[in-house]
C-alpha cells in the first residue's frame, strides 16, 4: 500500500513537471510603429523577453495614430510609439496608465543620391520644406497617421502651406514600403533614421538633410489603463516594459545595428 502511494505521487509530480515544461507560453499583445518591426529591431529584443518570461508577444505593427486607437478600444496591453503628442492625449484621456521613455533615433529626409531640389544645401529644416514645396519635387507621404506622418504635418506647418498637387504623393503605406516607392519614384521622403538605415542596402536614396533638434525621434511605451479594460494582462505588460527599459533590453537595443550603423539609442540605461 506505501509503495503504491509512493508510485502514484512520482507520477503525480511528473505529471506536474512535465506540464510546467509544456505549458504554453502567456500572450502579451501589442500595438507599436512600423518603424520598430520594419528596422528589424523587434525580431531580436522580443525573442529574449519571450525567452526569460515564457511569454509570446503578439505585435501589431501599425502607424502610431492606429496603434493608440486600438488600445483606446483594449485589444491590446501596451503600445510602443513615438508621438509625443498624441502620447500625452492617451494618457490625459485616461487610457494609459504612464508614459515612459525607451530609446530615440531620429527622423531624416531622403531623396535621390543626385538631389536634384538641393536639399543638402538647404540653412534650415524650414528652408527645406520650402524648396520643395516651391519646386514641386516629388515628395512621398506616409498619410497614415503615424508619427511619422504627424512629424511630417508639422513640418510643413512651419511653412505655413500645405502641400498640394501631383507631385505630394499620400500613400497609406508603412515605412518601408514609402521608402521603395520613394526609390521607384525618384522622390523625397521623410523617413526615422532606423528603417532607413535597416533599408539602405535595397534602395538607392541616400540622406540629404539631418542633424535638426525638431527631428529627435523619441519612443515611449504605455500600459493600457485596467479601470478602462479590465482584461487587460497588466502584469505581463508591466514585465515587458521593466524588460526593455532595463539593462538587458536597454543593452540589446544600444547593440542593435546594421551595417555597424546604430538604429536606436537607449533612453534609460546608457
Amino acid at each position: 500500500m506505501f509503495t503504491k502511494r509512493i508510485t502514484s505521487l512520482c507520477i503525480l509530480l511528473l505529471v506536474l513537471f512535465t506540464n510546467t515544461i509544456n505549458a504554453e507560453p502567456v500572450r502579451l499583445k501589442m500595438a507599436t510603429t512600423t518603424s520598430t518591426e520594419n528596422s528589424g529591431l523587434l525580431a531580436v529584443l522580443n525573442p529574449a523577453f519571450e525567452e526569460k518570461f515564457n511569454a509570446k508577444v503578439d505585435v501589431i505593427a501599425v502607424g502610431t495614430g492606429k496603434a493608440i486607437r486600438i488600445a483606446e478600444n483594449g485589444d491590446v496591453d501596451l503600445i510602443m510609439v513615438h508621438a509625443p503628442g498624441a502620447e500625452k492625449k492617451f494618457i490625459e484621456k485616461g487610457f494609459g496608465t504612464e508614459r515612459l521613455p525607451v530609446m530615440h533615433n531620429d527622423f531624416v529626409i531622403v531623396g535621390p543620391k543626385d538631389d536634384p531640389a538641393g536639399l543638402g544645401q538647404a540653412q534650415s529644416l524650414k528652408q527645406a520644406m520650402e524648396i520643395l514645396l516651391e519646386g514641386k519635387h516629388p515628395f512621398i507621404s506616409r498619410g497614415d497617421d503615424s508619427g511619422t506622418h504627424k512629424k511630417e504635418k508639422k513640418l510643413w506647418e512651419t511653412t505655413g502651406k500645405d502641400p498640394q498637387g501631383e507631385w505630394y504623393l499620400s500613400v497609406g503605406q508603412s515605412m518601408g514600403a514609402v521608402l521603395r516607392i520613394a526609390d521607384d519614384k525618384h522622390a523625397y521622403a521623410l523617413t526615422d533614421r532606423g528603417t532607413y538605415l535597416a533599408f539602405m542596402d535595397k534602395i538607392s536614396l541616400t540622406v540629404v538633410f539631418e542633424n535638426d533638434a525638431a527631428l529627435f525621434n523619441p519612443y515611449h511605451v504605455i500600459v493600457v489603463n485596467p479601470d478602462k479594460h479590465l482584461h487587460t494582462n497588466v502584469e505581463l505588460a508591466q514585465k515587458y516594459i521593466d524588460f526593455i527599459r532595463g539593462e538587458d533590453g536597454q543593452r540589446i537595443i544600444r547593440e542593435f545595428k546594421i551595417n555597424g550603423k546604430t538604429l536606436f539609442h537607449p533612453d534609460v540605461i546608457k
